[in-house]
């Protein structure tokens, strides 16, 4: 029996793919380092999940190489018919994407690799996902994940704006069943998946006002987009976030108390599928 996921609260308004799109500027790099190292190479077939705006599957492209071919999937037609057009427009032939569920959609040909970013925190049972997601690779393949973990988050000296907004975003996520917390889940997902303990890395933002502004300003747009879940959650007020000026005020906040942050952490994890089942 497929086991839903909780209810994705992000949406894909304008705002949201745009917010993105910024947002690929501080864990682009980081997502192709994992993909690297978890050994995407030319020439391999591989299966993203959770495409969003194709930008995943546009660094698998890069290092599949025009002989390889990455198949990109989302449940909103929206998303994808917007990733097509990048793909598109970035003359990647060898990438297509397709609306739907792949742990329940069915392909021509097992592939090389799945992998995904910002997907197995939404699942309920995030090792059932990863179950279902290896059979579509073959024996020897690699699943390989990039997902967030904001338990590492602080300011110090505390910076009282950015320490609130964090804790409205962590609040708001796990009120509404989505897990903030993949270090350890990721871990175990893999392991109940069958697959064994992965290999793991962790990346993670750390500066001031100057150097990390663009997790802060990144903090206040996610903050943003999940203002009507924060209200209707009871977590925090229109007016107690008032998106107009948060980003602004953020890093005042954070200038003004000469302090250092740490954001979000971005954890890596892979292994490779030693049967298919």
């Amino acid at each position: 029996m497929y086991i839903a996921r909780p209810v994705y609260v992000l949406g894909h308004s304008a705002f949201e793919l745009e917010r993105l799109a910024r947002q690929e500027r501080l864990i682009g790099g980081i997502t192709r380092d994992y993909l690297r190292a978890a050994g995407i190479a030319p020439g391999m077939r591989v299966l993203d999940v959770g495409s969003g705006t194709g930008l995943v599957a546009f660094h698998a492209a890069e290092l599949v190489g025009p002989s390889g071919q990455v198949t990109g999937t989302d449940l909103a037609p929206a998303a994808v018919a917007a990733a097509n057009e990048a793909a598109a427009a970035r003359g990647l032939k060898q990438v297509s994407f397709r609306a739907g569920d792949p742990a329940e959609m069915t392909f021509e040909e097992p592939f090389d690799a799945v992998v995904g970013r910002y997907v197995l925190m939404f699942q309920e049972d995030a090792g059932h996902m990863l179950r279902q997601l290896a059979k579509h690779v073959r024996a020897g393949g690699i699943i390989a994940f990039h997902e967030p973990d904001w338990s590492f988050l602080r300011s110090d000296p505390a910076a009282p704006a950015y320490d609130r907004c964090c804790r409205w975003i962590v609040e708001t996520f796990e009120r509404v069943g989505t897990s903030t917390n993949m270090s350890a889940r990721l871990r175990q997902a893999f392991v109940n998946a069958g697959l064994g303990a992965p290999a793991m890395r962790l990346q993670a933002v750390i500066g001031d006002s100057v150097s990390a502004a663009e997790w802060l300003r990144a903090v206040a747009e996610l903050t943003i987009v999940l203002a009507p879940v924060i209200e209707q959650q009871g977590v925090a007020t229109a007016a107690e976030i008032a998106g107009e000026t948060l980003a602004d005020r953020i890093i005042q906040d954070v200038a003004e108390n000469r302090s250092t942050i740490v954001g979000r952490a971005e954890i890596g994890a892979w292994a490779r599928v030693e049967r298919r089942s």
